[in-house]
């Protein structure tokens, strides 16, 4: 790739990183070399991750080039303090009641010490070592990609020395729009400081990515060169290929299976949730919806499943075990990504959550797209109007409520229930070939060409 462009991407997660805000860069890194541009990876020496997932690393390009440099974390620390910050590495934190004094504490601690989060440390050490690699190496353009955004901060400080370098900002989460950020108990100062060091990426950065569009707009709104280019699955994975066909233009969708040429099957109805669920996810009203139809229809009840595969915050796992659908749940707890999609492939309906405030209606999580490529049907909570609920329709892949719903969710399960007792198929034929990975990233080239 001696005339390629290349692309240095700067990225806290990467293999054996688990969870979803590893697979992005390792999907694009996957597939830049087809269009003419080489990645290379800078990547924290000793990380802390709240995940590990070995069998990504079987997802690496074998000649790819990988940087590495050493990083100090407070988690350790953190700890020690209180069990209950090993969260803190996933986003995650208790609420409400269920925060400690130890725990309200730490919350302080963390959005206030430590801005604009824990990986600060990495940021002055990164851009030395990074000012002078960028120059010896003929680097085209570099890439940082947050949460964590402190490596944000590292693009930011590269480009004020460096003006004429190319710079690209990817937010796979907004920071000071993301639902927990009013959690992080921040002082009016600290608050500021926030804000004020999004603003300076948003109008320095030569491009700003979103994951979502409604994201891509409020970015542009704050000043931001604003692109939306969402998260996808990729065809390539073992996995996934009895769900698709290839066309000859190259193109994939999804087959219409059934229990007859469909090895993958259950007998029982699966509701299945893949996946981190914290506590400002919790749809309390669907565990509702799910207790009555236990209660009203015996049938559904010795014929439904509740698969959990994940981490699952232990207050959300404690409240659903404490009522009738206690024998209904299979806990799995976290599987690699490979094993995770087989469950999805083997379930009826697939959970998805998000935050419920208007605020968050941009998010997008990444397994939406994995969802959609299995074929099954989706079940989503979130705000109005959101992003997921667009995708949803456009597809017509599944149903979105609000946390304020109960009747409807109810009657659309029970629906699909039906159906698969009677034997006719729930799956859903979408056409969703440009959420493959390979065509986004062919969308990312296109704009980092015409930087």
């Amino acid at each position: 790739m001696e005339n390629s462009k290349k692309v240095l991407i700067v990225t806290y997660y990467w293999p054996p990183a688990g969870g979803p805000g590893v697979q992005r860069w390792l999907k694009f890194a996957k597939y830049l070399p087809d269009f003419g541009l080489e990645p290379i990876i800078y990547t924290p020496e000793n990380p802390s991750y709240p995940l590990i997932d070995h069998t990504l690393q079987n997802d690496v390009p074998k000649n790819i080039k990988i940087i590495r440099t050493n990083i100090w974390e407070p988690y350790q620390l953190a700890e020690k303090f209180s069990k209950s910050n090993k969260k803190f590495k996933g986003g995650q934190f208790d609420v409400g009641n269920n925060q400690s004094f130890l725990s309200k504490l730490s919350i302080f601690i963390r959005g206030n010490f430590f801005i604009p989060d824990a990986r600060k440390f990495w940021i002055k050490p990164s851009r030395a070592f990074l000012k002078k690699y960028l120059k010896e190496n003929d680097i085209d353009v570099l890439v940082t990609t947050g949460p964590p955004h402190s490596l944000h901060l590292i693009g930011l400080g590269l480009k004020k020395e460096l003006p004429k370098l190319k710079w690209i900002a990817d937010f796979r989460d907004p920071w000071t729009e993301i639902s927990y950020y009013k959690h992080l108990k921040l002082t009016k100062f600290s608050d500021k400081k926030h804000r004020n060091l999004e603003k300076s990426v948003f109008e320095t950065a030569d491009i700003t990515l979103a994951t979502s569009y409604t994201d891509a707009e409020n970015f542009r709104k704050n000043g931001a060169n604003s692109y939306c280019i969402t998260n996808g699955f990729d065809i390539s994975e073992p996995s996934k290929v009895l769900g698709f066909q290839n066309s000859q233009a190259g193109e994939f969708s999804v087959l219409q299976t059934t229990e007859k040429n469909n090895p993958i099957t259950e007998h029982t109805f699966t509701m299945s949730y893949v996946g981190v669920l914290e506590q400002l996810r919790n749809p309390e009203n669907l565990w509702k919806a799910l207790i009555e139809l236990c209660n009203q229809h015996p049938d559904f009840a010795d014929n439904f499943e509740l698969k959990l595969v994940g981490r699952v915050d232990d207050k959300i796992l404690n409240e659903i075990e404490n009522s009738i659908l206690k024998s209904n749940i299979k806990n799995l707890g976290y599987l690699s990504h490979q094993d995770s999609v087989t469950e999805m492939n083997k379930s009826d309906l697939l959970l998805i959550t998000n935050f419920p405030h208007e605020s968050s209606k941009g998010i997008i999580p990444g397994k939406l797209f994995e969802y959609l490529a299995t074929g099954k049907k989706i079940i989503s909570f979130g705000p109005k109007d959101a992003d997921v609920e667009t995708i949803l329709n456009k597809t017509n892949a599944g149903a979105h409520f609000d946390y304020a719903q109960t009747d409807k969710i109810k009657d659309y399960i029970f629906r699909l229930f039906l159906d698969w007792k009677d034997g006719k198929s729930i799956i859903n034929a979408a056409d969703i070939n440009e959420f493959s990975r390979k065509e986004l990233t062919k969308k990312l080239s296109e704009i980092i060409k015409k930087m």
